[in-house]
């Protein structure tokens, strides 16, 4: 199976995070690019700041690589004011889908009406500028119930409000990967989540991310009914090689 199609390739390190000074990280950044221009991936998925320097790339080497960027990440609480205003840039700056995170801690307090809006509102945001966009649930978060229910919200905030040509812009999306989970526990997508995800999110479709080991583990969860896969090792994938990174 040529899982190329399939696989958002990521790098969303800050240069703190990744131990680089800002022009190391952008060169980082700028190989994992051309890498995915090369590769002929679905997506280069990159922190919002990287997302014009991404657009002119792609641009310029005439590909079909379309640039993915991340929206209050990695923690989801900003008010929905400040979510939608970093949307409307990374709009401006060339972006072809948006990762939003959801305010999964408002969720967990029971705080359900300023969930509904901020999924609703930046579904409208992306929606009506022909983007697609991604509600990330961070299922490491959450348990079982709750990604159900999460997973169930966001669905039917959908159905209620766009139509049925529009679903397939929209995911529900696992993990932002970068999570602290206690005792070193997954904090990324595990078949189990995956399977909780697509029962409950349905006809929506399922991003898997971070947890995504091998080819193989890309293959399973594609026929599990995944339409994305995001990995910040696609190509060690794609060659049939183990992903060394957590995400």
């Amino acid at each position: 199976m040529d899982i190329r199609l399939f696989l958002d390739s990521t790098y969303l390190k800050t240069a703190f995070q990744a131990g680089l000074d800002e022009s190391q990280n952008q060169a980082v950044v700028k190989q994992y690019i051309s890498e995915a221009i090369q590769e002929g991936f679905k997506l280069i998925m990159i922190r919002p700041e990287m997302v014009a320097l991404s657009h002119s790339m792609i641009s310029e080497a005439g590909s079909l690589l379309q640039t993915g960027t991340v929206i209050d990440f990695p923690l989801g609480k900003s008010a929905v004011e400040d979510k939608l205003a970093q949307a409307n840039q990374a709009i401006a700056d060339g972006a072809d889908e948006l990762d939003f995170v959801c305010n999964y801690e408002a969720f967990k307090k029971g705080e359900t009406d300023l969930v509904k809006e901020e999924i609703l509102r930046g579904t409208q945001l992306a929606l009506a500028n022909n983007k697609i966009i991604k509600w990330i649930i961070e299922v490491a978060a959450l348990s079982d119930k709750q990604i159900i229910q999460l997973s169930a919200l966001i669905k039917n905030i959908v159905i209620a409000n766009f139509k049925e040509t529009d679903y397939a812009r929209v995911f529900v999306k696992s993990s932002t990967g970068f999570y602290k989970t206690k005792n070193d526990e997954p904090n990324g997508a595990t078949i189990a989540s995956l399977i909780m995800m697509l029962e409950n999110a349905s006809p929506l479709s399922v991003k898997a991310a971070g947890g995504v080991r091998n080819y193989q583990d890309a293959v399973d969860m594609i026929k599990l009914g995944v339409k994305r896969i995001g990995t910040s090792a696609a190509k060690a994938i794609v060659n049939g090689e183990n992903n060394q990174n957590k995400y």
